[in-house]
């Protein structure tokens, strides 16, 4: 009886051993073959061997690892090849990863899984390389080209065109060099294009709030000898005038009305075009005093001011000031405030 135990025994044993030999045979003959189910940068490796896997990977990222990257910005195109960005797959790692997944848990259930036609939900993500420097020399060019200041709404003087605004570009190079990296690394996404991340700020001044900006504008024409009066850039009236004879040039550019008067005195220049008067104040009102009625005060002793010797008026005549007839003249006075801009063409 003890005999026929220990021979049920053996062999029990026996079978287990053989058992447990066989299923390290048959897993063993699998090390070298990637479980079913595995991916590799997207790409089915299952039931590969290595070698073969790496060959399929290789094949499939070579076209969209070749492809260059490009940030985009509007119409802009900012573009980095592959080969400067040294792009490069980590096809060995991956598929050494993918076998060693495959090998995970035990014996026992990598033998049931294979038996029973089982497979592994396993996905190896992309794994590549790249120059750091190369990214970070594309966002610096990117931000060179594209960082800009607001710029607000302006007239073209003496057109009185107007410019349009622009919003300031700041990029935000933290960001695009963040979404810069991820396209590296995932090359089957997309095209491989950037939107450049940017921060706008808005002008001050749009071409709606140019006219709010001038209530009141003077251009004065020296060619045609026409002062012309806007208000919220419309035309109002325009005058005939008489500016600077040869010598006593009315000065050309944009001003403002600095100062304004009634019957203003006139301080005469110490020169020896103006004779006895040279250097004395001659008061307002005075027959001699030229500044008639009305005074607004430009730049540097040149103004708008009347005049009586209204057969000046359409000339070069004055010695630098704009003359006006006394009625145009106080008609205007009324309608513009100090600080009005003065724009002489």
């Amino acid at each position: 009886m003890k005999q026929r135990s220990f021979i049920f025994v053996a062999a029990f044993v026996t079978i287990l051993l053989a058992g447990a030999v066989a299923l390290y045979a048959y897993d063993s003959s699998n090390d070298g073959v990637i479980a079913k189910g595995v991916t590799v940068a997207g790409v089915d490796v299952g039931e590969m061997e290595p070698e073969e896997a790496r060959a399929a990977v290789a094949r499939e990222l070579e076209g969209p690892l070749g492809k260059p990257i490009s940030v985009r910005f509007e119409k802009q195109r900012f573009t980095l090849s592959a080969n400067d960005a040294q792009v490069k797959a980590d096809v060995g790692g991956m598929v050494d990863a993918a076998l060693e997944k495959s090998r995970d848990g035990s014996i026992f259930s990598r033998v049931a899984r294979d038996l029973t036609g089982g497979e592994e939900d396993v996905q190896v993500p992309t794994r590549v390389t790249y120059s750091e420097q190369a990214v970070q020399k594309l966002v610096a060019r990117v931000k060179k080209t594209l960082d800009r200041a607001p710029q607000d709404a302006r007239l073209n003087f003496p057109s009185l065109s107007s410019v349009k605004e622009r919003d300031g570009v700041k990029v935000q190079t933290g960001a695009l060099e963040r979404d810069l990296k991820g396209a590296l690394r995932t090359p089957f996404a997309g095209d491989r294009v950037v939107e450049a991340a940017v921060r706008r700020t808005k002008p001050k001044v749009t071409r709606d709030q140019l006219a709010n900006k001038y209530p009141a504008l003077l251009v004065a024409d020296r060619k045609t000898f026409k002062l012309r009066f806007y208000r919220k850039l419309k035309l109002q009236k325009e005058y005939t005038i008489a500016v600077g004879a040869v010598g006593f040039d009315t000065p050309a550019g944009l001003y403002h009305i600095q100062n304004k008067a009634v019957n203003a005195p006139w301080s005469v220049p110490n020169k020896p075009w103006a004779g006895s008067l040279a250097g004395t104040v001659v008061p307002g009102g005075s027959p001699d005093n030229p500044l008639k009625a009305r005074w607004l005060g430009i730049y540097n002793g040149a103004g708008i001011h009347g005049t009586d010797q209204t057969g000046s008026l359409g000339s070069a005549a004055s010695h630098g000031c704009i003359r006006m007839a006394i009625p145009d003249v106080i008609q205007l006075y009324d309608q513009v405030q100090v600080q009005t801009p003065v724009y002489i063409a």
